[in-house]
């Protein structure tokens, strides 16, 4: 198990500028390397506030757009298009304005009127992809994702994995549909917590006072089922970027320099 790497802005949108910054550097790092980041995208206000950020970066063009695939951790199970969808806002927010190589983009399904079952065949499908790009070097039915971005929600959910739920107890599937979630849309699809934990690097990035407390139980040990941002765990590194309100309960220890 990989130890937490903590650090910690003055607010959110500090946070999301230098979780930005931090990204471009990575991205080339491993262009520079010969390789084409694998980048797995989370929504949320942090989630796409860092988008915004890259878009708007000087630094932004330093990263050749289109050598990098771009994947989804989980997705609102909306209409194609809705406001409300991950991938919408994310095409918003910063690929719709970078040259990516649209190949190379894999959004999850909409809801496209099959009612449901349209949230399982969804879910059957992206497992699908993620089989199939998946190398044997990776270990797994999933790509080893170089940085997978996640976010979390104040009673612990990260993706769309809540506590107690039957996607925190899946341990043999990928990819799977969420329903009933306790906050709108009820319909999801979703990364399972084995799926993202083939990443090489996962960072959770989350900001407010309302976060606090899933945090700190999160980083003292507490368990996937009850807090299942616990789970997010990355082969390599384990990136917690958090703003200084959301790292509020942290005990004195665990707690770095303002960054």
């Amino acid at each position: 198990m990989t130890q937490p790497d903590i650090a910690i802005h003055a607010n959110a949108d500090v946070l999301a500028a230098a979780a930005a910054a931090r990204l471009v550097t990575r991205l080339v790092d491993l262009q520079s390397s010969g390789n084409v980041p694998k980048l797995v995208l989370t929504g949320g206000g942090v989630g796409i506030g860092l988008l915004r950020q890259l878009r708007h970066s000087p630094a932004r063009d330093a990263v050749d757009w289109s050598r990098v695939e771009f994947y989804w951790g989980d997705e609102r199970f909306l209409p194609p298009g809705d406001p409300e969808r991950n991938e919408t806002q994310a095409r918003e927010a910063l690929l719709d304005h970078v040259a990516v190589d649209p190949s190379l983009v894999y959004p999850m399904g909409a809801d496209v009127g099959m009612g449901a079952s349209g949230a399982d065949e969804a879910a059957a499908e992206y497992a699908d992809l993620l089989r199939r790009k998946a190398r044997p070097e990776d270990h797994g039915p999933v790509p080893a994702f170089d940085i997978s971005l996640v976010g979390m929600g104040g009673e612990g959910h990260t993706l769309s994995v809540f506590p107690e739920s039957p996607a925190v107890h899946e341990t043999e599937r990928t990819v799977v549909a969420v329903y009933n979630c306790p906050k709108a849309p009820p319909t999801r699809v979703s990364l399972t917590l084995s799926a993202l934990r083939n990443s090489v690097e996962v960072w959770i990035v989350t900001a407010g006072q309302e976060k606090a407390a899933a945090v700190a139980m999160a980083l003292g040990g507490a368990g996937e089922i009850a807090i299942p941002v616990a789970g997010a765990r990355g082969r390599r590194r384990s990136r917690w970027l958090l703003d200084k309100a959301a790292a509020s309960k942290l005990p004195r220890d665990l707690v770095p320099s303002l960054g």
